[in-house]
């Protein structure tokens, strides 16, 4: 009942090369790849050491139906399919529309995926498409799954892999390890520890900032560092295997990482390639624990699964916020003082934290996968609760101006955040003839957020409308200044008060009819309508209505082939998707995120991937995705009791020319969707050859992307302006002789710039100048590995 070992590749027999058989589990059960009607991409333990791929970005290049936006190490948004209308990653805004998976067990926290060490994964798998069914919540779009290898009684297995490499002039290195241990015939432990050290490529570089309204000039000479985005990771992960009996097996889990960075992971392009110019320190600690349990077994003829686990993250950030002062400074005379009334560098910084725990359990049953009726099917319950503080400081800020009890502070973010999901879940299929089955499934669910706490200026301090210390009489119920009802509030830290506290929830049903045919043992084709739904939630701006579920509708036909005697896999989907009211996220008022349910979309596309042993000695693998991801119907952020204005009446100030013309603030029927490429694709080419007695190889990969919008919004895409096309090209030689392996590589070989994502620091009419995320410079690696 474990899920084998997936190696992607070729193997040779008497007739010649021939494409090895990939396992997945997709389904919730173990299936050849080839005989599941649904689109996936599968990387295997071979594929995923070939590329090179260690971490999120490394394998994510590689999928051609996927997309994200990226603020950096463990905070990138993934999208599928072009389901995409720019969201930014709040971390009181809408849940991801992608799930991603650890094994049984989702790792999908509010702000985005945990970026886990890949070493000793068995595979890592992208299902296309919404996976509400058997997934649920945050697999509206699709689902990425990361399989570990696990550990196995019958035999002694461990190896390393060290690598050294050069980052722009910087070194960098990876020290990885794995034993399986068995214990005795039924039982063994797998160890598996790796240490990280990714050299920085953005440089802070000298500049003065002046303050025009302040009249006050700031320099960051002293803190001017060439290459100073450094990323170091150290982690572990222990799984026990125990054969109770020949029906039951119980695998624990354990998994901790840490992930450390300084420094900004987004370059100014108008100050030169991978140059920013930032005056406050930044850094980022990223670490989580997850412990997980599996248990598998039989009852009469049911297997019988459950998936437990538990993950606690938390994250402490830094973060340089000067670009919103000096832009308020200029258009709104941002001038603050200290306690002598003395003008000061009103410039901001951020502190803040996350506190994530998150325990899911699934219980799920399947009957035997070779009957004419089938049927896989469960319960699954989860609970998320994000506890979030986040410390908008100016140093020698006047008592005045601060919130109550934290000095410096002039605006505070101290809430808690929890989602729970309930559902129940089923798929059954049957056998119409030997050829042709129908699939039907449902998942019936129940969700709910609340969002309470404290979000405000002191209340000696409010740069436009009433203060955070206020709006706590309001919520009260007493009169603004009366004091005597504030109440702290705790989440992370103590807030004066409480001025939130909403709670929202919602019931639906999401189906899925699938029609398989089988046209022989090397071909099938299928069609497919399914449904995947995202939960609503409440906006952290206490006065913004909360936002309602959107829906994904999925029709999509699709194939999965062999040719020329196992030579040629060519696999593919068409589809169509209608996404109904989706959530929008845009910076409103004093830059807090508003979400609203604002528009709908419709994309349209086709997805394909090839594996080709051209010859016994050459494979030949790619994948293709061909998007048109479209509004349709007029959109508009703007939103009076509650709903969209009108396009036309879809207006806002301009804050540097208050009185010039008013500015759009939504886009037409038809506008493209950001973040969604045109087409990717992605081809590789591995040539296996002899030196006496030594194995070789010889290995080219190229990655392409099309241009992208940066935001839906056209006024907000012309200011940061539209992520250009990119392609990136990889090669790699090496030898072995069995045992151990060592290879030359070059990653980014012609030091191309992938233009990742684009942002502003505030709302792109207020904070002008864009920030461009990019890929790694050109890397030059030496690894050595050894297996036993």
């Amino acid at each position: 009942m474990t899920p084998a070992v997936a190696q992607t590749g070729q193997s040779t027999t008497s007739e010649g090369a021939v494409l090895e058989q990939v396992i997945v589990t997709a389904q919730k059960r173990q299936e050849n790849l080839q005989e599941v009607p649904l689109s996936i991409t599968a990387l295997g333990t071979a594929k995923l050491e070939e590329l090179h791929v260690s971490d999120f970005d490394d394998y994510a290049k590689f999928l051609p139906s996927l997309s994200y936006t990226s603020f950096g190490p463990g905070f990138s948004r993934v999208f599928f399919r072009g389901v995409s209308s720019g969201d930014n990653g709040n971390h009181s805004g809408s849940l991801p529309t992608v799930g991603i998976y650890l094994d049984e067990q989702p790792i999908t926290t509010i702000q985005g995926a945990l970026d886990v060490h890949v070493y000793d994964i068995a595979r890592v798998e992208a299902l296309a498409g919404p996976q509400g069914t058997l997934y649920g919540a945050s697999s509206q779009a699709g689902t990425v799954r990361i399989i570990t290898n696990k550990p196995d009684p019958t035999k002694f297995t461990a190896g390393y892999d060290i690598e050294g490499n050069l980052l722009d002039g910087e070194t960098g290195y990876i020290a990885e390890g794995f034993a399986n241990l068995p214990l005795n015939d039924k039982a063994a432990i797998r160890l598996v520890g790796w240490s990280k050290h990714d050299a920085g490529y953005i440089s802070n570089v000298a500049r003065d900032r002046l303050y025009p309204t302040a009249e006050v000039t700031i320099n960051n000479a002293d803190r001017a560092e060439e290459d100073y985005n450094g990323v170091d990771t150290h982690g572990a992960r222990a799984a026990l295997r125990i054969d109770l009996n020949e029906s039951w097996t119980v695998t624990p889990t354990l998994m901790h990482q840490q992930q450390k960075s300084k420094g900004a992971f987004a370059y100014d392009p108008s100050l030169g390639d991978l140059n920013v110019a930032r005056y406050r320190p930044e850094t980022a600690d990223d670490r989580w624990t997850q412990a997980a349990l599996t248990v598998e077994g039989k009852i009469a003829n049911l297997d019988v699964v459950y998936a437990g686990s538990y993950l606690k993250r938390d994250v402490d950030v830094e973060q340089d916020y000067s670009d919103y002062s000096l832009f308020y400074d200029i258009a709104y005379g941002y001038t603050l003082y200290n306690d002598d009334g003395v003008t000061i560098d009103p410039t901001q910084y951020i502190q803040w934290k996350d506190r994530y725990k998150r325990h899911s359990h699934e219980l799920r049953v399947s009957t035997p996968s070779d009957k004419r009726v089938r049927f896989v099917g469960g319960l699954f319950f989860q609970r998320q609760q994000h506890g979030i503080e986040q410390n908008y400081k100016v140093d020698d800020l006047t008592a005045l101006y601060e919130v109550t009890g934290w000095e410096d502070t002039i605006w505070l973010t101290e809430q808690e955040r929890v989602d729970r999901d309930y559902a129940v879940f089923g798929e059954l299929s049957f056998d119409l003839t030997e050829r042709l089955t129908l699939t039907g499934g449902a998942r019936w669910f129940k969700a709910e957020n609340s969002l309470e706490g404290f979000f405000g200026y002191g209340e000696g301090y409010s740069s436009s409308g009433t203060s955070g210390e206020a709006l706590c009489s309001v919520f009260a119920g007493d009169e603004i200044g009366d004091r005597s009802g504030f109440v702290p509030y705790t989440s992370v830290g103590t807030a004066p008060c409480k001025n939130l506290d909403r709670t929202v929830d919602e019931d639906g049903v999401t189906p899925k009819v699938n029609l398989t045919y089988q046209f022989d043992d090397q071909r099938m084709m299928y069609a497919t309508y399914s449904e995947g739904f995202r939960p609503g939630g409440v906006n952290r701006r206490g006065t913004f209505p909360p936002y309602e579920a959107d829906y994904l509708k999925n029709y999509e036909v699709g194939w999965k082939t062999t040719w020329l005697g196992n030579r040629l896999r060519f696999n593919g989907a068409v589809f169509l998707l209608d996404w109904d009211d989706f959530q929008y996220s845009f910076l409103g008022e004093n830059g807090l995120t508003n979400i609203t349910n604002a528009g709908g979309a419709r994309i349209t596309g086709i997805e394909t991937d090839i594996e080709w042993a051209a010859t016994e000695h050459l494979l030949i693998s790619g994948g293709l995705s061909v998007l048109d991801a479209e509004l349709r119907g007029e959109f508009c952020e703007v939103v009076a009791n509650g709903e969209p204005l009108p396009f036309d009446d879809c207006l806002g100030a301009n804050p540097h020319d208050p009185e010039g013309p008013l500015i759009q603030r939504g886009a037409k029927d038809g506008t493209e969707l950001p973040v969604v490429p045109d087409y990717k694709f992605n081809v590789t080419g591995r040539y296996r050859f002899e030196i006496g007695s030594l194995d070789a190889f010889a290995q080219a990969a190229f990655v392409y992307q099309s241009e992208t919008r940066s935001a839906l919004v056209p006024f907000d895409s012309a200011v940061l302006g539209n992520n250009r096309p990119y392609g990136i090209a990889d090669f790699a030689v090496g030898i072995s002789n069995g045992s151990f392996t060592t290879e030359l590589f070059v990653n980014n070989a012609f030091d191309k710039r992938a233009d990742i994502s684009r942002f502003s620091q505030c709302r792109e009419e207020m904070c002008t100048k864009p920030y461009i995320v990019t890929n790694q410079p050109r890397l030059i690696g030496l690894k050595f590995g050894q297996k036993f």
